[in-house]
């Protein structure tokens, strides 16, 4: 009975915090993205300059995670040589800048929700690229799915009260080198066998993103900055929000590591709906019943392709396990058979 009784406190330990971790990662990119556009919307805080403020969150998260593996320790830096980071993590760094830089710009052109709504278009990008890239096979029931996402998304658009078409590029663009950048970490880190945690990634991808950003910024924003001589750096602002920009990466890691990445995909649907809701009531964004039925058919197929890809991860885990039975058992019988055949030759040399 009291064997009983701690299993089960502890399968409940787990299981509540599993959910504590899933709160904590909904809660901290619910804050960042609705941050960003307090900042960034020219009806709100009025600072739209989103290279800058991208510039400000790798500053801060690549000064931050210098200071946590070099003086606190708490991670070990992978062993980086110079033609491996060039050759890897640079070009990460490059399409983590554009991502960043595009998705920041679309706040200032569309609503929290609509830029919701576009995002579910993220596992059609992945799927699409992994199949050019040849990481992922071509499976006409998994490309229905994507059309049926995307079908959802025009909807949502169509539906959308005040569409703009540069912000709608913008968050296409920022979908696609995020894709991008996905199937890339599966290409070049993780088939090399190089597996970067938040702060390790950060502590080598950040600087990087931090150079590419600042070409943008002399050309583009620099120069406006320079002539707004009102603009005086909020240090409480900037740097609230660049903590929770960083808080959101540990949490991601700690979602990740401690249930699974199809738990994020889950939550991240959860967070998407909250985030339409927040829009609709905080903000006073417009969100039409086209927008919903639009997001509502993108849902059901985002749901089926992670669906689908649980059932993938089961098949091959049973795959893996009876092929390691099979293994098991062939050792055995093979170790079974030099026993019996040395048994034979031991009565034959007895005779």
């Amino acid at each position: 009975m009291g064997k009983g009784g701690a299993l089960s406190e502890g399968v409940l330990k787990k299981i509540l915090l599993s959910y504590a971790y899933v709160a904590v990662w909904i809660f901290l990119s619910f804050s960042v993205i609705v941050y960003n556009k307090y900042i960034l919307d020219r009806k709100l805080y009025n600072w739209p300059y989103p290279i800058s403020l991208t510039m400000i969150h790798m500053a801060f998260c690549s000064s931050l995670a210098f200071i946590l593996v070099n003086f606190f320790k708490i991670v070990e830096p992978v062993t980086m040589s110079k033609d491996l980071y060039l050759k890897y993590v640079v070009p990460i760094g490059a399409l983590y800048a554009l991502s960043l830089w595009l998705s920041n710009s679309a706040y200032i052109y569309l609503s929290v929700s609509f830029i919701q709504m576009l995002k579910a278009l993220m596992p059609v990008a992945v799927y699409s690229i992994g199949v050019m890239f040849k990481k992922e096979s071509f499976k006409s029931d998994t490309m229905v799915n994507m059309v049926s996402i995307s079908f959802g998304v025009g909807i949502a658009a169509y539906g959308e009260a005040k569409f703009d078409v540069f912000g709608v590029v913008l968050q296409l663009g920022a979908v696609a080198f995020e894709a991008t950048r996905l199937v890339l970490i599966q290409i070049l880190l993780n088939a090399k066998g190089i597996k970067l945690n938040p702060i390790i990634s950060l502590y080598y991808v950040a600087p990087c993103c931090l150079a590419f950003l600042s070409v943008p910024w002399f050309i583009v924003e620099l120069p406006v900055l320079m002539e707004t001589s009102s603009f005086h750096f909020d240090f409480f602002v900037f740097g609230t929000n660049s903590i929770c920009a960083f808080a959101l990466n540990l949490a991601v890691f700690l979602l990740v590591e401690e249930t699974s990445a199809l738990t994020m995909n889950v939550a991240g649907v959860v967070k998407d709906w909250l985030l339409i809701a927040f829009s609709w009531s905080v903000i006073k964004d417009t969100v039409t019943a086209i927008n919903l039925v639009g997001y509502g058919l993108a849902f059901l197929g985002v749901a089926y392709y992670n669906h689908a890809k649980l059932q993938d991860i089961n098949a091959n885990e049973a795959q893996k396990k009876s092929q390691q039975a099979d293994e098991e058992a062939g050792r055995l019988l093979e170790e079974r058979e030099k026993e019996v055949e040395g048994g034979l030759r031991k009565n034959e040399s007895e005779k």
